[in-house]
């Protein structure tokens, strides 16, 4: 099978919530000093779910596709040093502030640079906006099948058998190849590189393609192309106030606090 595993690079969710400052004006998360950005928590499943398919079918070819900076060239690292083939890097300057549905029309344009693939893989979520959308989005622009949160997956003849995680359990499913398909964590615990798998993967080149290298336009990039309008980022504030009701016994208290409540016009 020649499966595509997309993966993305995202703040550490492990962040204090004192060192997370966002930059309300420019509407972007500053990063915080001296924590390093990790691979988004869901993707070494779907990568993992491509290595135990490619093993069973006893042969094929993974390749992996992340889109942002030179620094997520680790994800990509990550995911090669696991077993994956080759990676593939999207880095433009014009890629900078695009939503999740832009994200989609990039990938899927990547992909279709690629040229030959069974299956498309992708963690559930991106942990960092946690929105989902861009499987589904990526499975549409292709015109092929998409099945979301699975926590299960293995080929069934010409199709794929994939179990899905639902509110109140779960669902097996059937779908044709090529298709999309999101991994959730319940896929199990990704296995963890050995150092010589690290070692070879720090020398596998990995491409890099802008946004001229997939065909995508300008007016498919930046603020006037986004899909969906960034109105405002910023973190909430939490303010409370609060008033002890005192009083001599707990029947007086009760009372004190009903008068409260009455005059606020509460009851």
């Amino acid at each position: 099978m020649n499966i595509i595993v997309c993966v993305k690079q995202i703040p550490d969710p492990e962040t204090p919530a004192a060192s997370f400052k966002v930059d309300e004006a420019a509407k972007k998360v500053i990063p915080a000093q001296g924590i390093a950005p990790v691979v988004n928590p869901f993707d070494p499943q779907a990568t993992e779910a491509a290595l135990r398919l490619r093993d069973a079918a006893g042969e094929g070819k993974i390749t992996v596709i992340s889109l942002g900076p030179d620094s997520a060239r680790d994800a990509i690292k990550h995911a090669l040093a696991m077993g994956a083939d080759e990676g593939v890097l999207l880095n433009d300057a014009a890629f900078e502030g695009i939503d999740n549905f832009q994200t989609a029309v990039a990938l899927t344009k990547a992909i279709q640079k690629i040229g030959e693939y069974d299956l498309v893989l992708m963690g559930r979520s991106a942990a960092d906006w946690d929105m989902g959308v861009v499987p589904a989005g990526v499975g549409q622009l292709l015109g092929i099948p998409v099945v979301t949160v699975a926590k299960g997956i293995e080929k069934n003849g010409a199709a794929l058998k994939v179990e899905r995680v639902l509110d109140d359990g779960f669902q097996t499913v059937e779908t044709p190849l090529p298709a999309v398909v999101s991994v959730s964590n319940e896929f199990g615990e990704p296995r963890y590189p050995q150092l010589r798998q690290i070692m070879l993967a720090a020398k596998k080149t990995v491409q890099v393609w802008s946004a001229a290298d997939i065909g995508m336009a300008s007016d498919e990039l930046g603020a006037g192309g986004r899909w969906l309008p960034l109105d405002a980022l910023y973190v909430p504030k939490v303010e409370s106030n609060v008033e002890i009701i005192e009083g001599d016994s707990p029947e007086e208290k009760a009372r004190n606090l009903a008068q409260k409540l009455r005059a606020a016009k509460l009851i």
